[in-house]
């Protein structure tokens, strides 16, 4: 018998899923009777996604207003909001469209609050006013399948100079509508389907470790593990495996409300410190340190990674002590031949500073039960040891 508390859900973001759903954009802009667009976007989407390009192009052509922001490559930083946020707030638009990978939705709804709050967001962190409800809707269509930012009310900015990653979230920070169209995501290169699968796998399992977990969270995280664990490696090797590429689009667009609707957990934090130290994309640093982390979790959460393990179709061995569940994500980690810790020049000289980082991240503490200082060093240290895949 389960043994159920008190929680609370609201998530209200619109979505559309499936293939050429993202050429509805100009309904969806109608819909919300905005004239005048700001649409955000990777910089030269055009060159490297076709499909993105007809999706610009049929917004371009209709009747509405369109101002462009073309968004530099890279995670977003905090001058990469602020430009975004002068942008935006100088536009007169009446919608906002964010049309990228992961860092343009988080850019968007970094700067999207920043331009309602009149500030910097170096000024929001430090003093943190209170949220609000947007007055600019966004509508939010993804190009990867990852993070899961079109339906989460994070963001997540670095700041280069500090080494650190600042996260935000509320759920006034939320798109109003997501287009989650799989065509947009064949042109994504196999190291990417690769780094942002992972990400998607790991927020769909913190959702069933986090110490805020829900019912709720726990069937959408088991469906979105089901339908990524063995597409991912096929989206990976076949960049135009229909099937593949679907359902990675929908799995983590469900991993991006597992999140909402629980949280993320240590691997986020482990994860970011990393990313904070070397700059490396996102979901490569939670890959890194996914296993690991999990090998320490199952002491507490034991009978929830045995669900996980399922859901990955890992034979049954006998164990219950969830070690099937990290057998399952190392093997997957191999077949996907995903780097490891040393790949991104992380040496011994560099295992206190990355614990002091993850002991500050805030997901560390959705975890199931709290981390010591030499857990988590120890954790970074095992995952130092691994030589390859």
């Amino acid at each position: 018998m389960v043994d159920l508390h008190p929680f609370a859900n609201h998530l209200p973001v619109k979505i559309r899923f499936g293939e050429g759903v993202a050429m509805s954009i100009v309904d969806v802009v109608n819909e919300l009777g905005a004239t005048k667009v700001f649409l955000m976007v990777d910089e030269g989407i055009e060159q490297f996604n076709d499909e993105a390009a007809k999706v610009i192009s049929h917004l371009e052509n209709c009747s509405l207003s369109v101002i462009r922001f073309n968004k530099p490559a890279g995670e977003p930083t905090f001058a990469m909001v602020d430009d975004a946020t002068r942008a935006l707030a100088e536009s007169g638009a009446s919608a906002l469209i964010a049309l990228g990978g992961g860092s343009v939705i988080d850019t968007a709804k970094a700067a999207r609050l920043c331009a309602q709050q009149a500030c910097t967001f170096a000024a929001f962190i430090e003093h943190r006013p209170a949220y609000r409800e947007p007055d600019l809707a966004l509508v939010a269509i993804p190009t990867s399948a990852g993070t899961g930012s079109e339906v989460s009310g994070g963001a997540v900015v670095s700041n280069p100079e500090a080494g650190t990653k600042n996260g935000i979230a509320n759920a006034t920070m939320r798109a109003q509508y997501a287009l989650v169209d799989p065509l947009l995501t064949h042109s994504m290169p196999a190291a990417m389907t690769a780094n942002t699968g992972i990400d998607a796998i790991a927020q769909a399992i913190a959702g069933m470790v986090a110490s805020c977990r829900t019912p709720i969270g726990d069937a959408i995280a088991l469906e979105a593990i089901a339908m990524m664990t063995p597409a991912i490696v096929a989206a990976q090797r076949n960049p135009n495996d229909r099937q593949a590429r679907a359902a990675m689009s929908c799995g983590s667009m469900m991993a991006g409300l597992t999140m909402n609707v629980s949280d993320c957990s240590a691997e986020h934090s482990l994860g970011q410190a990393i990313g904070g130290l070397t700059h490396a994309p996102h979901g490569l640093t939670i890959g890194l340190v996914l296993a690991e982390t999990l090998d320490r979790e199952r002491a507490h959460v034991a009978a929830q990674l045995e669900r996980v393990a399922n859901a990955m179709g890992a034979p049954v061995d006998g164990t219950s002590d969830g070690s099937r569940a990290v057998r399952a994500v190392k093997q997957l980690l191999c077949d996907l031949e995903f780097p490891v810790l040393r790949d991104v020049k992380i040496t011994e000289a560099d295992l206190d500073t990355l614990t002091d980082l993850a002991l500050a991240d805030y997901f560390i503490t959705m975890a199931p039960a709290p981390w010591s200082k030499e857990e988590v060093r120890n954790c970074f240290a095992q995952a130092l040891l691994l030589e390859r895949r």
